[in-house]
């Protein structure tokens, strides 16, 4: 019980930083990996408690890992354009 409410808790802060912190697309998409592990981290709580096999984890993780190659992509891309990773530096018309 108490790991479901740190999970939760986990889940929550990851939320806060990513509305938060908004400016730097770097601190944004750690924030997203934040979130990802820790639903990954409840998705394997739950797996466990009701003894379920843990296939879809590592279908779980295999997306995880793609979206975390496009933002860093994604990132490199910026910077080399823009020099940065402020949002406010580009504009998207």
């Amino acid at each position: 019980m108490l790991n479901m409410i740190i999970i939760f808790i986990m889940y929550f802060i990851g939320n806060m930083i990513f509305v938060l912190k908004h400016k730097h697309l770097l601190i944004m998409l750690l924030s997203l990996e934040f979130i990802v592990l820790s639903i990954f981290l409840l998705l394997m709580m739950s797996l466990i408690y009701i003894e379920f096999n843990m296939y879809m984890l590592m279908v779980f993780l295999v997306f995880s890992v793609c979206e975390g190659a496009l933002g860093i992509s994604i990132l490199v891309s910026m910077i080399r354009s823009y020099g940065n990773d402020y949002f406010q530096s580009f504009n998207l018309l």
